[in-house]
């Protein structure tokens, strides 16, 4: 009984101490009206003074024209032509690095499809569609794998039947099989190491790439972004190649 009471004691005074010693205290909360932000709410008129120069200054490097294009630049399909022609941009860039440092040829591209992200239309190619076409901050990465490894590359498309870009490339399936892969229009050695451009992002794995996990990973410092800025100015007018290069037969829509 002793035990009964001491611990109804304890309780009371433990009780006791919250109401008393405990360091929270509610605060008053007052209602303080909602703030909608829409074209009602004004602007900062100081604010835009101070940024309207480096705002006009950017508009006038994003308005630059770098490249023209005759025909809308789309990502749809499965061999698009702006996809064809980035995983080309990215081929001869990786190439031109490989040359001057690795004493190598490039074998292949790949790029993914959801790193770009809108379309480009006919008419002047502008600084700033490059920036909306290409809006993440992906560097080239040379792998280099060997030929035995490279299976994993076409299964994985013969498994995803996935538009992924590729520059190099041939891969035809029927049915969701394999039924010819080749590179630089031959058939895989094996025994032959290769080097494939693609980016950082794809090269450790991003959308389900565990195939570049068995090569060797060869960092060029390229920002993916800024080398189609490069090989778009180089081409004052661009002509994307259409041919095929992913050819899923009974591909279901």
């Amino acid at each position: 009984m002793k035990n009964k009471f001491l611990l109804l004691g304890i309780a009371l005074a433990a009780l006791s101490a919250c109401k008393t010693a405990s360091p929270l205290q509610v605060a008053n909360v007052e209602t303080r009206k909602n703030i909608s932000i829409n074209n009602e709410l004004k602007n900062d008129e100081e604010f835009v003074k101070v940024i309207e120069p480096y705002k006009q200054k950017l508009d006038k490097e994003m308005n630059q024209k770098i490249s023209y294009t005759g025909a809308d630049l789309s990502k749809q399909g499965d061999n698009s032509n702006l996809g064809n022609l980035l995983a080309d941009y990215t081929f001869d860039g990786a190439e031109e690095w490989a040359k001057k440092n690795l004493n190598k040829d490039i074998d292949a591209a790949l790029i993914n499809i959801g790193g770009i992200r809108t379309s480009i239309g006919k008419g002047d190619i502008l600084l700033k569609n490059v920036f909306e076409v290409m809006p993440f901050e992906n560097e080239v990465i040379i792998v280099k794998m060997k030929g035995s490894d490279l299976q994993g590359l076409f299964d994985y498309y013969a498994k995803t039947q996935v538009n992924n870009p590729v520059s190099h490339l041939y891969i035809e399936t029927n049915n969701g099989q394999l039924t010819k892969s080749l590179i630089n229009g031959k058939t895989v050695n094996a025994d032959q190491e290769y080097y494939i451009a693609t980016s950082d992002y794809l090269a450790l794995g991003g959308d389900n790439m565990k195939f570049f996990s068995k090569g060797q990973m060869i960092p060029t410092g390229i920002k993916l972004r800024d080398l189609f800025i490069e090989y778009f100015k180089k081409n004052p007018e661009v002509h994307p190649n259409t041919d095929i290069r992913l050819n899923f037969i009974g591909k279901k829509q």
